[in-house]
């Protein structure tokens, strides 16, 4: 299978009146405790335990530099540590970071905008580099652990480019407590080869950190081919307009804004499904996997 065949694929099991649907029972589902949200979302995984998922172009990520690793390590579920990590091949020292990424996104279950407040560690059990998700600002619906079938809470929301080569995102909980605004111009972005240690093998590790109420990180990968994680646009820091992101509990994002990364294609996945994890221990695991995908024998949410 190529890269061609698996994104056709994956986009292939994404059904639009599908997705509608699953919004609607969301608002009905929502009502009951959480305990049982989390048992039906338990009983439907066993059917489908992979999620379809396309982050459309221009997903655009914000790294900031964190002087301080010991002061993040509150945040981090068991057995995960602070981490450093190079953005770049081969450019600079690797550094502790904080990343904020800003994306709209399509799957099998749903369909909007996202911010995900993330954190660099290493799995102290498998060694490999992970992303620590802290906190998420969506309009659309999700889950997780602590609040099950959660309910949109950024309302009105802008994530889009423009004509002038502009990628805006304006996003803020309705309750005021958290925030991702950004402005830059892509116009004299550079395309640049990723560090394949952070892009390829963390997106093989993802956790929730506790402040998603997660102090066992509900592991998760992605399943994808590696060239989707081949190179990226760097954008110039004088071109980063505005750019301001905080959750009530950590206040701003790190401390620096030291690097903006902007994929200019759409990516496609296959995501764990809520308490499931696939474990890949290297880029040779994660390639042979995804290239013996059988896109006809997956089931998704829903569906029979």
């Amino acid at each position: 299978m190529n890269v061609l065949q698996y994104a056709k694929g994956v986009e292939q099991l994404v059904d639009p009146m599908m997705v509608g649907k699953t919004h609607y029972m969301q608002t009905k589902l929502a009502k009951l405790p959480v305990w049982l949200q989390k048992k039906l979302v338990t009983n439907a995984t066993k059917a489908a335990a992979k999620m379809p998922f396309v982050v459309e172009p221009y997903c655009t990520f914000l790294f900031y530099e964190i002087p301080d690793p010991t002061k993040v390590q509150k945040f981090m579920p068991n057995g995960f540590i602070p981490a450093k990590s190079k953005i770049f091949d081969a450019t600079g020292p690797a550094k502790h970071y904080g990343i904020v990424t800003m994306f709209r996104i399509h799957t099998s279950v749903f369909w909007g905008a996202r911010v995900e407040y993330y954190l660099v560690a290493e799995n102290k059990e498998t060694g490999l580099l992970s992303w620590i998700m802290m906190d998420y600002l969506s309009d659309t619906i999700g889950y997780d652990e602590v609040h099950g079938l959660k309910s949109p809470d950024a309302r009105s929301a802008v994530m889009t480019t423009t004509c002038e080569g502009d990628f805006v995102c304006d996003m803020r909980s309705t309750d005021g407590s958290k925030k991702a605004e950004c402005l830059l111009n892509l116009k004299r972005a550079k395309m640049k080869p990723l560090d394949q240690r952070l892009w390829i093998e963390g997106n093989t590790s993802i956790a929730y950190g506790r402040l998603a109420g997660e102090p066992d990180g509900d592991l998760f990968s992605l399943t994808f081919m590696p060239e989707e994680m081949t190179e990226a646009l760097e954008v110039p820091l004088a071109d980063v307009k505005f750019a301001s992101v905080a959750t009530a509990t950590t206040g701003k994002f790190g401390a620096v804004l030291e690097r903006a990364v902007s994929f200019p294609y759409a990516q496609h996945m296959l995501s764990d499904a809520p308490g499931t994890h696939t474990h890949y221990g290297s880029e040779k695991a994660l390639r042979k996997a995804a290239e013996s995908v059988k896109f006809g024998q997956i089931k998704t949410f829903g569906k029979k």
